[in-house]
């Protein structure tokens, strides 16, 4: 569901108290109250001015391009708030591609498909997709600000192999997203703990049935791979130790 982005910022107390209470319903409180600790724990350490530094080491797409998709540049806030959703980190340019080239071995075109990046951040993502010719491009982003970062990137951005122009950045929560439904190419970059994860694929199921058609999840960085592997509507078709590609059995 859209969040309009002038509407109140999210709560770091309500974030961190609905997250402590998700992990305690499962683990108990004392494991909960421990992770937490540990998470604000490294956080702190990361906000050192030589950690904040190194975050930087990913600006280059940035330079090359005249936008700004670097983590290096994220808030504090916003930073907190990925503690408890999802840390923004963007796609390295190489790999992505590297993704892609694997996906389209096995889809054959992207002609006809949308292009969908949940947890899409300042928009990186949804920039290099825009190098393959999908029908329309779209970032989900929780986060306010990171949205807005993003629309102005999509604004400003011109790319020498573009050949995708329909780009937008919705702000939502991409566990209620309802996807359109046309074709679709869904990215991933663990963007949500593990309770979203199977919201997010529920409803993506019940979509699926309602509107058959081709559907690929592209997944960088599997950590959850289980649950897209438990949820039945798809089958791995490929990657490597960094990525999985499942596609819809009929697809597979």
């Amino acid at each position: 569901m859209p969040v309009d982005a002038a509407s109140p910022r999210l709560s770091v107390i309500r974030s961190a108290s609905a997250w402590w209470k998700d992990l305690a319903h499962r683990q108990g409180a004392f494991q909960a109250t421990r992770q937490l600790v540990a998470m604000i724990w490294e956080f702190l350490r990361d906000s050192t001015p030589e950690r904040r530094r190194m975050a930087f080491g990913d600006a280059e797409y940035d330079w090359q391009h005249r936008v700004n998709t670097t983590s290096g540049a994220v808030g504090w806030r916003d930073r907190l708030l990925g503690v408890f959703h999802s840390a923004y980190q963007p796609t390295d340019e190489a790999l992505f591609h590297e993704m892609m080239r694997a996906l389209l071995a096995h889809a054959g075109s992207f002609a006809g498909f949308v292009f969908i990046d949940i947890g899409s951040g300042k928009g990186r993502t949804l920039l290099m997709a825009a190098d393959y010719p999908f029908r329309r491009i779209v970032g989900v982003e929780l986060l306010p600000d990171l949205h807005g970062i993003a629309r102005e990137n999509i604004a400003a951005y011109h790319g020498e192999r573009q050949k995708c122009a329909a780009i937008e950045s919705l702000c939502a929560d991409a566990a209620d997203f309802f996807f359109p439904e046309e074709p679709l190419v869904i990215y991933l970059f663990n963007p949500l703990p593990e309770a979203g994860l199977k919201r997010l694929l529920a409803n993506l199921q019940r979509s699926l049935k309602e509107h058959p058609r081709g559907a690929y999840v592209l997944y960088h960085n599997p950590l959850l791979e289980h649950v897209v592997r438990e949820a039945g509507t798809f089958q791995k078709v490929g990657g490597t130790e960094q990525y999985a590609i499942y596609g819809t059995l009929a697809h597979a």
